[in-house]
């Protein structure tokens, strides 16, 4: 059963930037595709980024391109996500996601973290 723990959330004002990591414990950390998602109040939980095991394929979602880097190092299995220029918008609380896949209905993940709160004051 492979764990997912958060860490690196807090309260930034617009453009700032902030990074949150994610370790990994429980499984062979390198063969899982990596992702992060987020979830604001009232709204669904979205797909911002997805990283592949060897760390050489990445996607983003359009809202965060050009502003966050997903990233890994499978030596310490954490995978990192850095966001900057951050926006009141990006406020959410933000997902690890581990084993993620591109379906039908979007990028899914199969293991989460409990996630961490990310907060931008205007």
């Amino acid at each position: 059963q492979v764990q997912l723990v958060e860490s690196g959330g807090g309260l930034v004002q617009a453009g700032d930037s902030l990074r949150l990591s994610c370790t990994a414990s429980g499984g062979d950390f390198r063969w899982y595709d990596m992702g992060w998602f987020r979830q604001a109040p009232g709204k669904e939980r979205e797909f911002i980024a997805r990283i592949s095991g060897s760390g050489n394929e990445k996607e983003y979602a359009v809202s965060v391109k050009g502003r966050f880097t997903i990233s890994r190092d499978n030596a310490k299995n954490l995978v990192t996500l850095h966001m900057n220029s951050l926006k009141p918008e990006d406020t959410a609380i933000y997902y690890c996601a581990g084993a993620v896949v591109n379906t039908p209905a979007g990028w899914r993940g199969h293991y989460w973290g409990q996630g961490t709160q990310v907060t931008v004051s205007s």
